[in-house]
C-alpha cells in the first residue's frame, strides 16, 4: 500500500507537531541546498519556530541576498505603479474621448444636424428638451427685462427729483437776483438826488420864513434890525 494523503492542517498534538517540523526543517533546508547547487541560484531561508529559535541557509549571505530582495522588489513595485498609472491614464484619456464625441454629437443635434441617426423616441427626446431650453431662455430674458424697467422707473424717480430741486434752487436764485437789483436801483436814485437843490429849497423856505416875521413884526409897531 502506498503512503497516504496527509490533511495539510495544524496538528494539535504537541509532540507530534514537533517530530513533524524537525522532519519537514531539515527537508526544506537540504532543498534549498540542493536548489542553489544544482541550479546556481542565489537561495535565502529563514525559518522561526514556534519557541522563536532561527534557522537559516543561504550560499551568498543572507543579509545580502535580502538587500538584493529589497531592490528587486522597490524596481518591481515601482514598475507596477507607472504600468497601473498608464493603465490608469490611459482608461481615462478614452473616457474623455468618448464624453466628448458625445457632446459634440448633442449639440449637431440641438442645431438640427446629424438627425438621420435618430430614432423617433430620441427625436421626441430631443424635442422637449429645446422647448425646455427655450422656455428657460425666455423666462430669463423676461427676468432681465424686468430688471431693467424697474432700474429705469427708478432711475426716472431720482432724475425727477433733481429737476424739482434745480427748479427750486433756479427759482430761489432769481428771486434774490431781482431783490438785489430792486436794492441797487434805489440806491441809486439816492445817489442820483442833488445835494445843493436840496440846499436852495431850505434857503428859499427860510427867507420866506424870514420875511413873514418881518411882515408881523411891522404890522405889530416892532422895530426889527438884522444884526
Amino acid at each position: 500500500m502506498g503512503r497516504g494523503k496527509i490533511e495539510i492542517k495544524r496538528i494539535e498534538n504537541t509532540t507530534n507537531r514537533q517530530v513533524t517540523f524537525c522532519k519537514r526543517r531539515n527537508g526544506l533546508l537540504k532543498k534549498a541546498y540542493e536548489l542553489s547547487v544544482l541550479c546556481d541560484a542565489e537561495v535565502a531561508l529563514i525559518v522561526f519556530s514556534t519557541r522563536g529559535r532561527l534557522y537559516e541557509y543561504s550560499n551568498n549571505g543572507t543579509k545580502s541576498t535580502i538587500e538584493r530582495y529589497k531592490k528587486a522588489s522597490a524596481n518591481s513595485s515601482t514598475s507596477a505603479v507607472e504600468i497601473n498609472s498608464q493603465q490608469y491614464y490611459q482608461q481615462e484619456a478614452a473616457k474623455l474621448r468618448h464624453q466628448i464625441q458625445i457632446l459634440q454629437n448633442a449639440n449637431r443635434h440641438l442645431m438640427g444636424d446629424g438627425l438621420g441617426s435618430l430614432s423617433i423616441k430620441e427625436l421626441k427626446q430631443l424635442e422637449t428638451r429645446l422647448e425646455r431650453g427655450l422656455s428657460r431662455v425666455r423666462s430669463k430674458m423676461q427676468e432681465m427685462l424686468f430688471e431693467e424697467i424697474e432700474f429705469m422707473q427708478k432711475r426716472e424717480a431720482e432724475l425727477h427729483d433733481e429737476s424739482m430741486y434745480l427748479r427750486t434752487k433756479i427759482a430761489e436764485n432769481e428771486r434774490a437776483r431781482a431783490n438785489n437789483e430792486e436794492s441797487a436801483a434805489g440806491f441809486n436814485n439816492l445817489s442820483s438826488f442833488d445835494s445843493r437843490n436840496y440846499y436852495h429849497v431850505n434857503m428859499f423856505e427860510a427867507a420866506a420864513a424870514y420875511h413873514n416875521q418881518n411882515q408881523t413884526s411891522l404890522h405889530l409897531g416892532y422895530d426889527t434890525k438884522v444884526e
